[in-house]
């Protein structure tokens, strides 16, 4: 089968990572093949974060369990109240991935840079995981410094975030999928 077609197959959303940092090589192939995702008109108005500093990355969590316990959601107060809760899965390397609130299409254009950073880690047997909970770091008003320190550019806002880090075991099963959402007209 296609080496591309078994990637896609392997890929598995995991949320145990190992502490080891993955290396500027790998971090190298995987932003390039972010930045080959298709957009709208080529419009390339998305925008990656790379965190690797685990400092940072723990006062990012801590700001994102701030703001899901002050969202007044009960799903989220149960989920970040939760003592071992971490946004990230303690995952290493995290990227944010933004775009240009205006732009067509950007969320589109997000999620599949966002497939890509998936794939390629895949193939490189990195695990990841996509997330979106992480839209709670910019939540409130009071979260714009936090953008500012991220190097977020003016006039885009947080899509989506991908959390990399090597595998710590095998890979989760293959959760069931629905056939009944395909309709094929010939």
């Amino acid at each position: 089968m296609n080496e591309i077609i078994n990637v896609i197959k392997r890929r598995r959303s995991i949320r145990k990572f190992k502490t080891e940092q993955i290396t500027d090589l790998e971090m190298q192939e995987i932003l390039k093949s972010a930045l080959l995702a298709p957009n709208a008109m080529n419009r390339q108005k998305l925008h990656f974060t790379v965190i690797q500093n685990k400092d940072l990355l723990d006062k990012m969590v801590k700001r994102i369990k701030e703001n899901m316990l002050e969202s007044r959601i009960g799903l989220l107060i149960d989920k970040a109240s939760a003592p071992d809760y971490n946004t990230f899965y303690n995952a290493p390397t995290v990227i944010l991935i933004s775009g240009e609130e205006k732009a067509p299409f950007i969320q589109i254009d997000c999620g599949a840079a966002a497939q890509n950073i998936t794939l390629a880690s895949e193939s490189l047997n990195i695990g990841s995981c996509l997330i979106t909970s992480s839209g709670y770091l910019f939540s409130t008003f009071r979260d714009n410094d936090l953008k500012k320190e991220l190097g977020i550019p003016a006039g885009y806002s947080h899509i989506c975030t991908v959390a990399l880090g090597y595998k710590t075991g095998e890979d989760p099963p293959t959760p069931p999928r629905n056939p009944d959402v395909v309709n094929h007209i010939k």
